[in-house]
């Protein structure tokens, strides 16, 4: 799988976590975001981590 698969999964699958308040769905958003960031630019690492921040924040208020 590319490195812009990878990244793009990861947006899509936060976009969702941060939509939904399953358990479940953060725990693939959460695994995407570290499959992407082992796989990713040092531009998209800053993104995801970005998008990391604010999976963290809608976990935190759960």
């Amino acid at each position: 799988m590319g490195k812009d698969k990878l990244f793009q999964e990861a947006r899509h699958f936060v976009k969702q976590a941060l939509n939904n308040t399953s358990p479940e769905t953060v725990e693939i958003a959460k695994n995407a975001l570290s499959s992407a960031y082992a796989n990713s630019t040092f531009a998209q690492q800053s993104q995801l981590r970005e998008l990391q921040e604010q999976l963290d924040k809608r976990s935190d208020s759960l």
